[in-house]
């Protein structure tokens, strides 16, 4: 320790942005794991709060055992760098490549690199404080020590959704802060090489992990490609992660199909997505009554925009997709473009950008049909696009005689989720109907009606010219079997989010 007295002030700021960059990466990791596992096992907050909870843990063991390393501190500290450069570095690419083997052994790495990489960084933060106590009082070195510490912090938390994620991606992401790590342990090995045991040996074994960290980074995409097709059967002929979601889009080799992928969830099937998106418009624009505005929620492929224009009578159809990439690729991707017959770029289709429960909540123009095509509630935000309150705004931005139609999961699959949309929707509208299809890349799969001041029809004509659904089918459409009838369930809402845990005991059975 005697030895770390006669720091040199440009060490000792060597020490102090160590600080900030360990916990800059520290939460850097700690935030890629989550967001990897949210997108394949879904339940965000459960994921995160896993990851933080056992990240948390293995910092405070990784603190206790850095009692029982050696006395070169500088040695530890250049050590766990290089240890955690290649561990963290390759968590993202590792985790990818392991989840399609098999769950158990997927949880197993998620929880082993977590506790690794939380001891690594648990170990950091008292070697440091360590060796600037040589070199200044103890309450000054833990107060310098644990500002950085929360300001690093602060910026990779901020970093990550902002710049990481969005131009980097989860794999590069992973990739690019292992390259901090490592070229942080290789700066503190040239200004304490004096201080080193083996200064040679740590520079060839950084400089051997900085260079395959390089190589990773400039065929990163390469690497997600390798990685991704574990988990698509098809090929996949777009990707991108946006600030919002991961798109993807597959095409098949053997059979004239293409797939829409948001987070891993298949989204539609170009051999079959007709069945779904008839369903979902048309049983809605065959009720009687004003029909001129239409307002679709989600549904940023375009598809259901598509079948609304087969009206003649609709004169303004506005579409709400938060994600500004989804809407511009159901443009200019042409396999999308294509299917829904450039749908969006029809005068008579508006396409905003926006939260749809921002742009609900907030005064406009009235609609005389509202059509919700969101994802499953497979997670937390979206449960409130499923939730009273969110159903209650849309309700005030409804003509009179205004009326819904929502996708609502499979009542065969998720059927605990699919009566509760229902239940939730009877709560606020005056009359609902429920019915069902059947989907072959989804199975059975439900929608529900809702109306205001008006009963809604059983028996329903279609004018206009179908692939899939007709007058018969749109009847038997509205009879349950046994394994599908409503069950009792509770309504679901923003202070009480009851179906998303419907959703995942659904899942279980």
């Amino acid at each position: 320790m005697q030895a770390y007295s006669q720091l040199t002030k440009k060490q000792t700021g060597i020490l102090l942005i160590s600080i900030l960059v360990v916990a800059l990466c520290g939460i850097a990791y700690e935030l890629i794991i989550s967001t990897v596992s949210s997108y394949l096992l879904g339940n965000s907050v459960y994921q995160f709060s896993l990851t933080i909870g056992f990240f948390m843990f293995a910092m405070g063991v990784g603190s206790y055992l850095s009692k029982l390393l050696g006395d070169n501190l500088v040695q530890n500290f250049i050590t766990v760098e290089i240890v955690i450069s290649l561990v963290g570095g390759i968590c993202s690419l590792l985790l990818l490549i392991v989840f399609p083997q098999a769950r158990v052994l997927y949880e197993a790495t998620m929880y082993s690199l977590i506790l690794i990489i939380g001891a690594l960084v648990g170990m950091e933060i008292p070697i440091l404080t360590g060796i600037l106590s040589a070199k200044q009082s103890t309450r000054d070195s833990i107060a310098n020590v644990m500002s950085l510490d929360y300001i690093g912090a602060l910026i990779g938390s901020v970093a990550f959704p902002l710049f990481l994620l969005p131009q980097l991606g989860l794999i590069r992401s992973s990739f690019a802060i292992g390259l901090i790590n490592i070229l942080t342990a290789l700066t503190n090995i040239y200004f304490f090489k004096e201080h080193l045991r083996t200064p040679r040996r740590l520079s060839l074994i950084s400089l051997a992990i900085l260079f395959t960290l390089l190589g990773f980074m400039i065929y990163g995409t390469e690497l997600t490609r390798f990685a991704e097709k574990h988990l698509y059967f098809d090929q996949i002929i777009y990707q991108k992660q946006t600030p919002y979601q991961k798109i993807v889009v597959t095409k098949s080799a053997t059979l004239n199909e293409h797939r829409l992928y948001i987070d891993g969830h298949i989204q539609f099937s170009s051999r079959d997505e007709y069945r779904y998106h008839e369903s979902l418009v048309h049983p809605l624009l065959s009720i009687p009554g004003q029909r001129s505005r239409v307002l679709v929620l989600g549904g940023g492929d375009g598809l259901a925009v598509r079948e609304i224009l087969k009206y003649n009578d609709v004169k303004e159809i506005h579409l709400v997709d938060i994600d500004p990439e989804m809407t511009a690729i159901s443009k200019r991707l042409p396999m999308l473009a294509s299917l829904n017959e450039h749908s969006l770029e029809n005068p008579k289709v508006s396409v905003f950008n926006q939260d749809a429960f921002s742009f609900i909540n907030q005064k406009g123009i009235l609609y005389d049909r509202v059509i919700i095509d969101m994802p499953d509630p497979h997670n937390e935000a979206i449960n409130k696009l499923y939730s009273r309150e969110f159903y209650t705004m849309i309700r005030k931005r409804m003509t009179a005689d205004g009326i819904l139609v929502t996708q609502s999961a499979s009542p065969y699959f998720t059927r605990k989720t699919f009566w509760s949309i229902q239940q939730t929707l009877a709560e606020v509208f005056d009359d609902t109907l429920s019915y069902h299809i059947t989907i072959p890349s989804f199975g059975v799969w439900g929608f529900n009606l809702a109306a205001n001041n008006r009963k809604l029809p059983k028996d329903y004509q279609f004018s206009i010219k179908t692939r899939y659904l007709d007058e018969k089918i749109m009847k038997a459409a509205q009879i349950f079997g046994k394994d599908t009838q409503k069950v009792d369930v509770p309504v679901n809402s923003m202070m009480e989010p009851k179906l998303y845990q419907l959703y995942l005991d659904d899942l279980k059975i």
